[in-house]
């Protein structure tokens, strides 16, 4: 009998917290169980976790032959105690078994892997990912050692062998650091982590792990290629033998499913825009570089002149928006080294972290999707291609000091001029990037009904095409940023905000306030509408009904994503637009009594609120107000800048009923964990005592 280890164990690679993989391999000795269990109560007896099994060779084999895990465990088996000749005939029939049925074989563990993926994420984005499940991480580095152990591809390279030294450099100190096994790198370890490997802060603590596990899904995603190419019978030749090419693009052919060069490409001065060429071909196509192909092109394709010539800049313009093809074509460029010699801004972007959690991707892979999402608006304007480098360059000032809305615009035209645009268009490009921001605030922020409102879009805008391009880079931004981002509900606002600023810029003239809801003017009252995200109340002119309504939805769990109020004929009328805070959304019939009932004056709804304990500020900064005094026709607007919480709205708005400030209209704005609330008060509020008082309530029932 022999003691094997396996896994970390096995190949040498125990991280300080790691369990231990282990199985008693026999040939049926009589006792053998006995002797297993005097084997690991020890070992569980120091609290080290332990995987064991007890099984002969036939017996781990066919285990091996049937499940694909398995047979990856075994490639990493090591000799540790007993009969040395027994692991040796182990290793080498589980090795040989492996070569045999690793094609067929290859095909699951993708499905599993995929699998994984889909529950962990992808290391490269995630601002807490797991080390080792996670895509691009530890477990993927034993799918490539399999690949390559079975004859299948070189998959092993020196890069990849780089990072994953790295990783497990980067896992070793996360077990010292928190003193047991844990293979998430949670936000308060990154600087403790980053500095037992020698980084400087967390942030560089995460474009390394960032970048490593890019190198390692790259490289694995070619070698699935390869492992497809032999299962479907490997290179398609003609009839004289030689492979079959298909030419796709100038320069470009497809051979075995891949893009490779053309023959008279090659040569001693290659032309500078080929690899832009190249990568347009393979974005549209949606085929894969060969990787021969691109270390070709990092080595001999010269770098690109400025500015660059009409072929490089429309094949890039080609590239933004081949659409699917895009990301997968933009990250083999960029392992290879390529993107760095079209931008070299690039290196400063590459695998920066966005550290708000609306944000799924690093700064790089924003900008990449952006365009990408942008191309599902081209047709929506008069220039689809300052839309796509608009929206590709919207955030390169992002890791510079300031706003990056501004310091992106030097950089943003500074690339425009490279690659040729002319004057005009450069400006263009500049404007989207300090204007692209605005209209997802205003439309989220302020009354879009107020003609103030639409002339101060309208004028900063300047004209209709640029309108739409904002509206276009707007809506692509928000969907690459992450779900949290985008909703029906913003789209429909930032809609109604373009609209009426079209109006404006087409007609010279400001569109006319809506009409109030013909049934709520009409009828006794109370009135109380709900339809879909809409809650719309009639009722009889007082103070404190704002906080009411907003008590009674949050009494329901609902947030409130805009409110809405106005007197008419002495009826009081709020419009709210919500959504569930979480579940399912709340008993329209429960919702609409207890609506009645406090905008009637039954205290009763907002002491069952109060009995809940919806009180005190979230985590985070200290919250702050902001003054607005010519944002408004009749008002100034009040911005509340704060963690969210539940029933903050109701807690402010009674706040400022009680200071005496009459709100006309909120805006509830959520951005991951914190919200910008825009209350309208009516009035001039010139004298800065008032202000103070009104400040000093809301921030008390905020804390």
């Amino acid at each position: 009998m022999a003691l094997v280890a396996f896994g970390g164990l096995g190949r040498l690679q125990c991280a300080p917290h790691s369990d231990l993989d282990l199985i008693l391999l026999h040939t049926g000795v009589p006792g053998v169980e006995e002797l297993a269990t005097s084997l690991w109560y020890p070992i569980w007896d120091t609290r080290i976790g332990l995987d064991h099994s007890v099984r002969t060779l036939p017996e781990a084999l066919s285990v091996a032959h049937d499940d694909v895990k398995v047979s990856l465990s075994l490639l990493d088996a090591r000799h540790v105690a007993g009969d040395r000749q027994l692991t040796m005939g182990l290793i080498e029939a589980a090795a040989d078994q492996w070569r045999r049925i690793a094609v067929r074989q290859l095909a699951k563990l993708r499905e599993i892997t995929l699998a994984r993926w889909k529950v962990h994420g992808e290391l490269a984005f995630l601002l807490e990912g797991d080390l080792k499940e996670a895509a691009g991480g530890l477990r993927d580095v034993g799918i490539l050692r399999a690949i390559a152990q079975a004859g299948l591809s070189d998959a092993l390279r020196p890069q990849v062998r780089a990072a994953h030294l790295r990783l497990l450099d980067i896992r070793d100190a996360l077990h010292s650091g928190v003193g047991r096994r844990v293979d998430r790198l949670v936000a308060q370890e990154r600087e403790s982590v980053a500095h037992l490997v020698g980084l400087e802060d967390g942030d560089a603590l995460l474009r390394r792990v960032a970048s490593d596990a890019r190198t390692i899904t790259h490289a694995l995603d070619d070698a699935w290629r390869s492992a497809d190419r032999l299962r479907t019978g490997g290179r398609k030749r003609g009839a004289d033998g030689k492979p079959l090419r298909r030419p796709v693009a100038r320069d470009v052919v497809e051979q075995d499913g891949e893009l490779v060069l053309a023959r008279t490409a090659i040569g001693a001065r290659p032309d500078p825009s080929l690899s832009l060429r190249v990568a347009a071909a393979a974005a549209v196509t949606q085929l894969p570089i060969a990787r021969a192909t691109c270390e070709w092109l990092a080595a001999y394709c010269p770098p690109l002149p400025a500015p660059w010539p009409e072929a490089a800049r429309s094949a890039l313009v080609t590239l933004l928006g081949a659409g699917l093809g895009l990301v997968p074509t933009w990250e083999t460029c960029d392992r290879y080294g390529l993107v760095d010699g079209w931008l070299p801004e690039w290196t400063r972007m590459r695998s920066l972290p966005q550290h708000n959690p609306v944000h799924q991707y690093t700064l790089d892979r924003h900008l990449v999707q952006a365009a990408y999402e942008a191309t599902a608006y081209t047709r929506e304007v008069d220039r689809p291609d300052l839309l796509l480098l608009g929206a590709f360059l919207h955030d390169v000032g992002k890791g510079l000091p300031g706003d990056h809305s501004t310091t992106g615009i030097p950089v943003a035209g500074g690339i425009a001029t490279r690659i040729g645009l002319p004057p005009a268009d450069v400006r263009t490009i500049e404007k989207l990037v300090r204007l692209h921001l605005l209209l997802p605030e205003v439309a989220t922020r302020r009354d879009l009904s107020d003609p103030v409102t639409i002339k101060a879009v309208a004028d900063a805008v300047g004209d209709p095409t640029t309108l739409s391009l904002l509206h276009g880079l707007a809506r692509a931004d928000a969907q690459a940023t992450g779900p949290a981002a985008w909703s029906d509900w913003k789209g429909r606002l930032i809609a109604e905000l373009v609209r009426r600023v079209h109006i404006a810029l087409d007609t010279g003239v400001l569109p006319a306030p809506p009409k109030p809801d013909p049934a709520l003017v009409a009828g006794p009252l109370p009135v109380v509408h709900l339809e879909g995200d809409r809650v719309a109340v009639a009722a009889a002119d007082r103070r404190g009904l704002l906080s009411a309504v907003a008590g009674c939805l949050a009494l329901h769990r609902l947030e409130v994503l805009t409110a809405d109020a106005s007197t008419v004929d002495g009826r009081a009328l709020v419009e709210f637009r919500v959504q569930p805070r979480y579940g399912t959304p709340p008993d329209a019939l429960a919702l609409s009594s207890d609506l009645r009932r406090a905008v009637s004056g039954d205290v009763s709804v907002t002491q069952r609120l109060r009995g809940r304990g919806l009180s005190g500020r979230g985590s985070g900064a200290a919250p702050k107000i902001v003054w607005h005094r010519e944002a408004a026709t009749d008002a100034v607007v009040m911005e509340l800048r704060a963690a969210d919480a539940p029933g903050l709205l109701y807690r402010v708005a009674s706040a400022l009923d009680e200071a005496g400030a009459h709100v006309r209209a909120a805006r509830i704005s959520t951005l991951g964990g914190d919200v910008v609330d825009a209350f309208y008060l009516v009035g001039a509020w010139s004298d800065e005592t008032e202000r103070e008082k009104v400040e000093a309530a809301v921030l008390t029932a905020v804390a």
